[in-house]
C-alpha cells in the first residue's frame, strides 16, 4: 500500500447468481483512499454503488479482487482474506450509514438501545453506565436531545432517525465511514443540516468518508474525489473539480448536464440518454456505453476501453478519452 493511503480497492469484482443467471454487479473496480478524504461514488440507479460499498465494509464477500485497509495500529490488511476472527478486531474501525432510516432502525429498540448496539458488540466488558454516557455524548454530537434516547425510532422524523444512524455509526470511534445515500431520503433543507453535520463531525474526529449518491450537487459539495460507476464499472475517478469542470467520459458529462440550478433565469443544455440501462446479465460488447453514447465509433462496440490516466490522478475508461471535448459544470 502506499504509505498515504488508508484504503485501496484493487480490481474488486461482484456477482450474484441465482436459477443459472449471473449478474455482474461490479467489475474491476479499483482507486485509492487517503486518510482524512472524502471520496463521492455517482452514478444511476442499479450501477453497483451500494454494492460496492457493502463489498468494501464486507457486509457483501467480494467474488474476487483486493480491499487492503491500514488500521489505527499501522498493519496492512486485505478484507477479503482476512478471517472471521481477525475481522471483529478491526470492524470497529469501519462503519456504515444506511440509505433508509426507516428500515435501518429496529422499531423494538430504544435510541439509546440502538446507539450502544456496536459498543455492546465491540465491547462487551464495558461497564453500562460507560456505555450509557458514550451514547449520550454522541447524541448530544449530533444534534439529538439526550431526553428523548427512551423513546422508539418511530418517534422522530425522517431527519432525526438518519441522526440517530449517525450516532450508531460512530459511537464507537471509527476511521472510515461508508455513506450509503444517506441524505436521499431527506428534504433538501435537513440534507443540508446533515451533510454539514457530517462534516463538522470529519474535521472533529478525523474520518475518511465513501460517499454513494446519486445527487451530483452534493457530491460536488462534500467530497475531495469523485469516482463515476456504469453498469458496474468505474469509468471515471478523480479530483472533485476535474471531474465536473472538465470531465472526460461522456456519460461523466450527460450526467453533470442533468444537475437542477436553482436559478430561473439560467438555461442548461441537457443531454438526454437515448436507450435504457443495459441488463447487467447480459452487458453488451464492448463499451458497455457504447448503445446510448453520441460519440460512439466502431471501436466502442467491439473493444472494451482500458481504464488509463489521462492526466494525474485522473482515470478513465473511454476510447476517445483524449480526442473529446466534454462539456462540465459551469454554473456559478
Amino acid at each position: 500500500m502506499n504509505k498515504d493511503n488508508i484504503l485501496e480497492v484493487r480490481h474488486v469484482h461482484k456477482r450474484f447468481t441465482s436459477k443459472n443467471v449471473t449478474v455482474k454487479a461490479v467489475t474491476d473496480v479499483s482507486f485509492e483512499v487517503k486518510a482524512g478524504q472524502t471520496i463521492g461514488i455517482v452514478g444511476e440507479s442499479g450501477c453497483g454503488k451500494t454494492t460496492l460499498g457493502r463489498c468494501i465494509v464486507r457486509a457483501y464477500n467480494a467474488s474476487e479482487g483486493e480491499v487492503w485497509y491500514r488500521t489505527a495500529a499501522g498493519e496492512e490488511l486485505d478484507f477479503l482474506k482476512a478471517d472471521k476472527k481477525k475481522m471483529k478486531l478491526i470492524r470497529k474501525e469501519i462503519q456504515m450509514i444506511f440509505q433508509d432510516p426507516y428500515s435501518s432502525l429496529d422499531p423494538r429498540m430504544t435510541v439509546l438501545d440502538i446507539i450502544e448496539e456496536p459498543l455492546k458488540a465491540n465491547f462487551p466488558d464495558m461497564p453500562k453506565a460507560k456505555m450509557d454516557e458514550l451514547a449520550k455524548d454522541m447524541a448530544a454530537k449530533v444534534g439529538l436531545n439526550p431526553t428523548y434516547l427512551m423513546r422508539y425510532p418511530h418517534a422522530f422524523s425522517g431527519g432525526q432517525r438518519q441522526r440517530i444512524g449517525i450516532a450508531r455509526a460512530l459511537v464507537i470511534n471509527p476511521r472510515i465511514i461508508v455513506c450509503d445515500e444517506a441524505v436521499s431520503a431527506l428534504d433538501v433543507s435537513i440534507q443540508a443540516q446533515v451533510i454539514n453535520l457530517l462534516c463538522d463531525l470529519q474535521k472533529e474526529m478525523n474520518l475518511t468518508y465513501l460517499f454513494i449518491s446519486h445527487d451530483l450537487s452534493v457530491v460536488e459539495h462534500i467530497s475531495d474525489r469523485v469516482g463515476v460507476m456504469y453498469l458496474g464499472r468505474m469509468v471515471e475517478y478523480g479530483d472533485t473539480e476535474q471531474i465536473f469542470s472538465h470531465p472526460r467520459h461522456p456519460y461523466t458529462e450527460a450526467l453533470l448536464s442533468a444537475v437542477p440550478v436553482a436559478d430561473p433565469n439560467y438555461q442548461v443544455e441537457r443531454i438526454p440518454l437515448k436507450g435504457e440501462i443495459p441488463n447487467p446479465a447480459n452487458p453488451p460488447s464492448g463499451c458497455y456505453f457504447h448503445e446510448r453514447c453520441s460519440y460512439c465509433c466502431e471501436q466502442c462496440c467491439t473493444e472494451s476501453p482500458a481504464y488509463i490516466e489521462v492526466e494525474p490522478g485522473h482515470y478513465v475508461a473511454c476510447h476517445r478519452a483524449n480526442e473529446l471535448e466534454l462539456r462540465g459544470f459551469d454554473y456559478k
